[in-house]
């Protein structure tokens, strides 16, 4: 079918993706753009997949304070190359990624991050929280995996739903950028401040019983 050059350019503008890119993508939608879109996010998350073993030394450092100064964030961002690190797109997605940790308050970065402490305590209470509901006992284990799903999208910044976009995943986000850039792209750490935590935390441990 024929795709119209404005088609082809409204799409480019939304996803950066080259033009025989967007034109191949927009033919496969029979010009659907939201389609396409999509067509292009799954492109680029498969290219993606290829980039995940490369090095990442550089990058930057971002933060975000909420309107308040109550809530501040610090993430740092990697990148192969300081060209790509200085570039509108990568420093965009600096600030979505500072903003996403200040609203979404991750504890961990991935899945694989989360430790094995943490995984025992949650499937502890998801296993309790199924027997409190009458669930069968043959069906417990398979109901915990799948609410742990649901725990993984709450602490796992990349498995979190954008801010921006819910029918996206930080991670998705994060592979369409390195599909756009041509290099790996991967979050190293972070820390999220806010006001008033820092006394909660040493009340909490104050009141913690001595060690036998």
């Amino acid at each position: 079918m024929e795709i119209s050059p404005k088609l082809v350019k409204e799409l480019r503008d939304r996803t950066g993706a080259g033009i025989m890119e967007c034109k191949s993508a927009l033919v496969e939608a029979k010009g659907n753009l939201p389609e396409a879109e999509i067509i292009l996010r799954k492109r680029g998350i498969a290219s993606a997949a290829k980039k995940a073993t490369r090095s990442t030394r550089q990058g930057v450092i971002g933060s975000y304070i909420h309107p308040g100064s109550q809530l501040g964030v610090l993430v740092e961002v990697n990148c192969e190359s300081d060209f790509v690190a200085r570039t509108d797109d990568f420093q965009q997605l600096v600030k979505d990624l500072a903003m996403q940790i200040a609203a979404a308050d991750p504890q961990f970065i991935r899945k694989e991050d989360v430790t094995p402490g943490a995984l025992d305590k949650e499937r502890d209470i998801q296993r309790g929280r199924a027997l409190q509901e009458g669930k069968p006992e043959k069906m417990i284990d398979k109901i915990i995996e799948g609410r742990m799903n649901k725990f993984y999208e709450e602490v796992c910044l990349y498995e979190q739903p954008f801010i921006r976009e819910n029918s996206t995943t930080v991670g998705d986000l994060i592979k369409t950028m390195i599909a756009k850039v041509g290099e790996n792209i991967s979050v190293s750490r972070f820390v999220r401040f806010k006001v008033g935590e820092a006394a909660l935390i040493e009340e909490t441990a104050d009141q913690s019983p001595p060690a036998e």
